[in-house]
């Protein structure tokens, strides 16, 4: 089993990555933004206490993150491996994540940063919002995901570091070119 992690700014191109990953390893794909959207849209007692949570402005706690985290694992006993996409964010979500993967038998084994450059981010996402009208990339969500990253989010890469499971990626040029230089470091 190989569990990744794969970190970038919004418009990095992980969507992209994670579905060429999924296809070539048999992933299973965790996106935390998905698990929220799903339990949300069903009514789910943790979709519940994260739309009274969002719904607050306040940020979804660790913990009912990590139940929605669990659950997935369990749903997934055959897995080949998760790709864990939009979490962690903090260092204390990236600590809570290995605490997690230690009890079910397993750990984190890469994590891939996708780097780029705000402007190549800021571009690519003008171009995303005329051909996909995603609501998240409306210009003010955008500015407070971007600050997000570059301010808190990329502040998790030392941990994984220190650790030696980071492995930083340049995320400009062609799609496939970053994915080959992606699976290189995947053993």
């Amino acid at each position: 089993m190989i569990n990744l992690v794969i970190f970038g700014p919004p418009g990095a191109g992980k969507g992209t990555q994670s579905e060429k990953l999924i296809q070539k390893y048999g992933f299973v794909h965790i996106s935390t933004g998905d698990l929220f959207r799903w339990h949300t849209k069903n009514d789910t007692p943790l979709g519940k206490r994260v739309k009274e949570i969002m719904n607050s402005g306040a940020l979804v706690p660790d913990d009912i993150t990590i139940a929605m985290l669990k659950e997935e694992l369990d749903k997934n006993p055959q897995a080949k491996g998760f790709l864990f996409d939009g979490f962690p964010r903090t260092v204390a979500q990236a600590e809570a994540l290995d605490r997690f993967m230690k009890e079910n038998n397993t750990a984190i084994h890469y994590v891939v940063a996708l780097d780029v450059s705000e402007k190549e981010v800021r571009d690519r996402i003008a171009k995303r919002r005329t051909i996909e009208n995603r609501a998240d990339d409306e210009e003010d969500k955008l500015n407070k995901r971007i600050t997000e990253y570059f301010t808190k989010t990329i502040h998790v890469l030392p941990y994984y570091e220190k650790a030696g499971r980071l492995n930083t990626v340049n995320g400009i040029g062609p799609i496939d070119e970053i994915f080959a230089r992606i699976t290189s470091v995947i053993k």
